[in-house]
């Protein structure tokens, strides 16, 4: 693990993870770059080494995780906030996805169909993506993860004032039916293990191990 400087991390803090450039005052701003606006340089792979947190916030980033590292790295953040603390995330939505760059049954010339099977794969490939969510996935997870209340966000919108208006990334033309992002609110705490999520999932790994 990478650290920019050498005072242990703070506790009682927000973090902000997967910063990038994008700092937000008031927070520990972590990201696995050294950015000037970088508050600690970390892998999160390798935990996160703080506690007490009343916030975490991760936009686009979860996505550039494997689907087992971002099981470990929602444990690590409901480790690590508090009891009442809270997680707001987003990550590209796989319905989107879907409905927006590939048209089956749609394409006028055989070049549509090239063209739709590069998007898709850029979709799912592109910029760093491992592993891409719907909201029910994604909920899935967070509650395998240990959080007990996940609730559906919009862009910049919080029932919590502090966590208002934080998101930075682009934004297309969608629908509240259709959001291109899923941008989620996870709390509380539960152990609650969803046997059928859990045996796609094993499904899923088992032909990654077998490739």
């Amino acid at each position: 693990m990478l650290w920019k400087s050498t005072p242990k991390p703070r506790s009682g803090r927000p973090l902000h993870v997967g910063a990038g450039q994008a700092r937000i005052d008031g927070w520990t701003n972590i990201d696995i770059q050294p950015h000037p606006n970088v508050d600690e340089v970390l892998d999160i792979r390798d935990g996160l080494p703080f506690d007490d947190a009343p916030y975490i916030f991760a936009e686009h980033f979860i996505e550039h995780l494997s689907y087992a590292e971002g099981l470990a790295f929602l444990r690590e953040c409901r480790r690590v906030l508090r009891d009442d603390g809270r997680l707001r995330m987003s990550t590209p939505n796989l319905d989107w996805v879907w409905l927006t760059q590939y048209h089956f049954g749609q394409w006028a010339s055989e070049a549509e169909a090239v063209r739709d099977c590069f998007w898709m794969n850029r979709g799912f490939r592109g910029w760093g993506h491992q592993f891409l969510y719907n909201l029910a996935a994604l909920s899935a997870v967070l509650k395998l993860a240990g959080f007990r209340d996940v609730e559906a966000c919009r862009y910049g919108e919080s029932s919590i004032p502090f966590l208002q208006g934080l998101e930075r990334h682009e934004r297309y033309l969608d629908t509240p039916d259709l959001p291109h992002v899923i941008i989620v609110e996870a709390s509380g705490r539960e152990k609650k293990r969803d046997k059928e999520m859990l045996r796609h999932a094993n499904d899923y790994l088992e032909a990654l191990d077998a490739g």
